[in-house]
């Protein structure tokens, strides 16, 4: 080797989630997918931070340290501030994921837009999309306002200039894969880019104060594509969620560092844009069959919001040597350990059955405070007895048959009586001291024999 030539080092990345390996491999062992590993140089030492992104400060004691939970811009949006924990704090860094058209772009730019209404200086930078493909939805979202700055750039180090001279109030970044630092010689969107790029916005975010946003890709599976570390870096991961069926989207908070995680938002979509929902239970129930056997009503904690989502159940002989089970909504593990208490503990047998669970609206659910709903509504589909449709279910139910207590289930009453439900069939255990409403009447059970009594 001539003097003066050092020998780059590489290592093989996986695209799709950031799987580091010295060689190169067909197949991910991290995330099961083929030809995903591209050889990217990796730097013997790490960059050194620019002046300007250090804090230099010395220690303080924590009683020294001034700090307000109040201190939150809210986005003009309910559903947005829910997720957020109240609203946007500021410095903040959020991961915003979600599958290919359903609706990031639009929802940050209408939160955009109710803040520019409010004169704050707002940015919105793109790499993906043109100046005029911006405008143009825009105007289908309403948001026209001056105060909402537009920049068409990839270069990181121009968007970095452009923020230091606007000094906006919060910064959209759309998307996080499409950003180029210099720095590396890979493409944008590799690992290493998606490292670097967040890592520089994440540290200026901080130094200035201004919440930024990054709008990042997903994988085939649904998690954010790049670097697992990309999700550590950031103060809120949200993603959004939905069904191409179904109007409705989600936005579920999967990380906050200033508030509950799980939390939800609804919205619709509209040809205007993404509207949020203020009433989710009566959205999800809003075509729920009269009548019907096998439907039932259960009241599913989302964060710290109670919804009520309808769970369906089709029973049925099969003709085939092995019996279907498929559950779509809830885990189908859990489902077939609930078939086999009920065949054991009620003498229900439905081990010859074809049996097809759905949670109404396309909505997912995995709290086990759905089991006793599950139950209910696969006996009312086996026996063809309907449920009075004015009762709600929710409990754990155990491999004995026995009812456990959940949390909040002062919480889940109340919003089964908000919305004019009369009967709760609910666990014993840990609900001696809650005093219903005096809409709704109490059934508290210990064992799945009892639920038979309560249920028809």
């Amino acid at each position: 080797m001539k003097d003066g030539l050092k020998k780059v080092k590489t290592q093989f990345f996986c695209q799709n989630c950031g799987h580091q390996s010295p060689k190169w491999l067909g197949k991910c062992p991290s995330c099961g997918e083929w030809n995903q590993f591209v050889e990217e140089e990796i730097r013997g030492t790490a960059p050194a931070i620019s002046s300007e992104f250090q804090f230099a400060g010395s220690p303080l004691p924590i009683d020294a340290i001034t700090a307000d939970e109040k201190e939150r811009v809210g986005t003009g949006i309910a559903e947005m501030d829910r997720v957020l924990g109240g609203g946007i704090v500021s410095g903040s860094a959020i991961l915003v994921g979600g599958d290919p058209g359903i609706g990031k772009s639009t929802l940050l730019l209408q939160v955009l837009q109710c803040l520019a209404e409010r004169d704050m200086k707002v940015l919105y930078v793109s790499g993906e999309e043109s100046a005029k493909q911006i405008k143009l939805r825009g105007s289908r979202v309403g948001a026209s306002s001056t105060n909402l700055l537009v920049l068409v750039e990839i270069a990181l180090s121009n968007i970095i200039q452009q923020i230091k001279e606007l000094s906006p109030h919060v910064v959209v970044i759309d998307s996080i894969q499409t950003v180029y630092s210099s720095a590396l010689s890979s493409a944008p969107g590799s690992v290493g880019q998606v490292r670097e790029t967040s890592g520089t916005l994440i540290l200026l975010s901080k130094k200035t104060g201004i919440p930024v946003f990054l709008i990042g890709h997903v994988t085939k599976d649904g998690s954010i594509a790049g670097p697992k570390v990309l999700e550590h870096m950031v103060d809120t991961v949200l993603y959004f969620e939905g069904d191409g069926g179904h109007t409705y989207r989600i936005i579920r908070t999967m990380k906050n560092r200033y508030g509950p995680t799980n939390e939800i938002g609804v919205f619709e979509m509209r040809e205007n844009g993404l509207q949020q929902v203020a009433n989710p239970s009566a959205f999800f129930l809003a075509e729920r069959p009269e009548g019907a056997a096998g439907s039932v009503v259960v009241p599913s904690m989302e964060g710290t919001r109670p919804i009520l989502i309808e769970i369906q159940s089709l029973v049925s002989p099969t003709n085939l040597g092995m019996p279907r089970r498929t559950a779509i909504g809830v885990d189908h593990n859990r489902v077939s350990m609930l078939v086999a208490v009920i065949d054991r503990i009620c003498g229900l047998h439905l081990g010859n059955q074809d049996i097809f669970i759905n949670v109404a609206g396309g909505v997912k659910v995995d709290e086990p405070a759905v089991d006793l709903g599950i139950v209910s509504s696969l006996i009312s589909g086996f026996l063809d007895r309907p449920i009075d449709s004015g009762t709600v279910v929710f409990g754990e139910v155990g491999l004995t048959g026995e009812v456990r207590g959940i949390s909040q289930m002062e919480t889940r009453i109340k919003e089964a009586a908000r919305m004019g439900f009369k009967r709760c069939i609910l666990p014993r255990t840990l609900s001696c001291e809650i005093v219903p409403p005096t809409k709704i009447k109490l059934f508290r059970i210990g064992t799945l024999r009892e639920l038979l009594e309560c249920l028809f």
